[in-house]
């Protein structure tokens, strides 16, 4: 006798898209920082990352994506502090409680001039070298990028910040020549 039944196999798939193919845009910088001394000779060579803080964040987007023409002037200083610095997302040119900035080398923050990103590699953008011509001993413990010019200012926008692994030490007569290549690749 045959009941009418039949045994059945059941099968159950499910297909998943993952999200590896969505850009990851991540905004980061390089310092590259060469010390010479009075006569010209290379002291030291060292180079660090940089935390584009939130306010620089910020700026960039409103101004890229809001539409009106844009322009800016940007300036690098040196952070001197001891025994050292403690970078933070939520620093400002008004308030960056873990790091001062050194002024022991002539003029204002020096300007930077950035060059043109090219179609081949669109990630990268550099600056030409500023030169810090150093007028008494200190000791350097990164550098930062604003758009201000005045020493010890505190107004304008801070972009981004650095520091070195290890202090770095200058004296009166000293040349700190620092390059800053910003890239939307960092990890």
């Amino acid at each position: 006798m045959k009941d009418g039944s039949a045994k059945k196999d059941q099968f159950e798939a499910t297909v998943s898209m993952g999200s590896d193919n969505v850009d990851d845009l991540r905004v980061g910088g390089h310092f590259t920082v060469e010390c010479y001394d009075s006569l010209g000779d290379i002291k030291w060579e060292d180079g660090f990352d940089n935390l584009v803080v939130n306010q620089g964040l910020a700026d960039m987007n409103a101004k890229y994506f809001s539409g009106t023409s844009y322009s800016a002037t940007w300036f690098m200083g040196l952070i001197d502090n001891s025994p050292a610095p403690t970078l933070a997302a939520a620093d400002s040119m008004s308030s960056h409680a873990g790091w001062t900035e050194s002024a022991n080398y002539s003029g204002a923050r020096k300007q930077l001039t950035f060059g043109t990103p090219t179609q081949a590699d669109p990630s990268v953008i550099a600056a030409s070298a500023v030169s810090f011509s150093i007028t008494g001993a200190d000791t350097i413990y990164g550098a930062f990028v604003a758009s201000d010019s005045v020493v010890g200012g505190t107004s304008g926008i801070l972009f981004s910040e650095g520091a070195f692994s290890s202090v770095r030490n200058v004296v009166n007569g000293d040349t700190l020549n620092v390059t800053y290549s910003l890239s939307n690749n960092a990890a």
